[in-house]
């Protein structure tokens, strides 16, 4: 496996700072943040798609590193019921697309989104099927908007070689295994997931299942802890909408920096499941710990999952390549 960073994390910087800033800590994959929630100043496709020059110059920045592209990253409400923004979304991601098909990178990043109701303007995040209201609304939501869409683009994702990795997230459709599966099954092979223990660990889901669950549809991981506030989930439970940073000694639970929320002998078990199921591509880090700068915690990160990560495969066990002492 390699070490790799969302580099969003230091959008103040251009590419070739970031790059230089963060090759002599050890990582050697990068995943781009390409439009969406985590911006574009490391990667603008419609800048690269649009110039030749500009498309070999990018590909230039990273000559002087041993640095990858491990996925591009394009963060959005895919099916988002407002007509104009879930318009601009799709067109974003069909660049994401067309770009990662160009540079060979195998993996664009994003939400399965979650869609409103007919005639409405917010996303509605069905969790429970009483009133009936609820489970008619998600019927219609699956069978009307999401899996009409994604059926859609995982066949452009399909023509172009490229894979969507969705990242089960609080908020949206596809948060689980169990609904990650379930849209991969009625639209295409090209859906797979962005692995995100820190989105799943709260609703005490447990790791290295899920990750057997989902085995081969398994396209990117991201290295990002969270911690249970069990004093507060105590008192009212798992589910919280209350802001990260405002309420943050009140919510039940929090994101934290790799080791901040579960130890080694946790994460050690992730990679050894990892490493069980035929996962050998990029640990990336996501930083959004509200405790530690940005700095404080890449660092803290880099130290901690270079105890854990499993870089390098072994070979079969047996009595004539084992070392012993004469």
């Amino acid at each position: 496996m390699k070490l790799g960073l969302l580099t969003c994390l230091f959008s103040d910087r251009n590419l070739a700072e970031t790059l230089k800033l963060i090759a002599p800590k050890g990582i050697t994959a990068v995943e781009l943040g390409s439009g969406g929630v985590v911006g574009t100043t490391h990667c603008n496709p419609d800048e690269l798609l649009s110039s030749a020059k500009a498309l070999e110059d990018f590909k230039d920045t990273f000559k002087p590193y041993d640095i990858t592209i491990s996925s591009l990253s394009c963060h959005e409400n895919q099916v988002h019921p407002n007509e104009a923004l879930r318009k601009k979304f799709n067109n974003e991601l069909k660049q994401n697309i067309l770009l990662a098909e160009k540079l060979g990178v195998p993996v664009v990043n994003n939400f399965s989104g979650c869609p409103g109701e007919p005639g409405g303007k917010y996303p509605n995040w069905i969790v429970q099927p009483w009133p009936s209201d609820f489970e008619e609304l998600y019927d219609w939501q699956w069978e009307k908007v999401l899996i009409p869409f994604w059926k859609e683009m995982g066949k452009f994702a399909e023509d172009h070689g490229v894979k969507i990795a969705l990242e089960m997230h609080p908020g949206f459709s596809v948060y689980n295994p169990e609904s990650l599966l379930k849209l991969r099954k009625a639209t295409s092979p090209a859906i797979g997931c962005n692995f995100d223990p820190s989105n799943v660990v709260w609703q005490d889901v447990d790791v290295p299942t899920a990750l057997r669950e989902l085995r081969e549809c398994i396209y990117h991981f991201h290295a990002k802890d969270s911690i249970e506030v069990w004093h507060n989930i105590a008192k009212n439970g798992r589910i919280d909408a209350k802001n990260y940073n405002t309420y943050k000694p009140d919510r039940q639970w929090l994101f934290r920096t790799v080791g901040y929320g579960h130890d080694e002998f946790y994460w050690k078990r992730i990679m050894s499941t990892l490493v069980d199921i035929g996962y050998d591509y990029v640990v990336s880090i996501e930083h959004e710990d509200t405790y530690m700068t940005r700095e404080e915690g890449l660092d803290k990160a880099i130290e901690f999952l270079k105890n854990v990560i499993i870089f390098e495969k072994a070979g079969e066990l047996t009595w004539a390549n084992v070392d012993r002492a004469e």
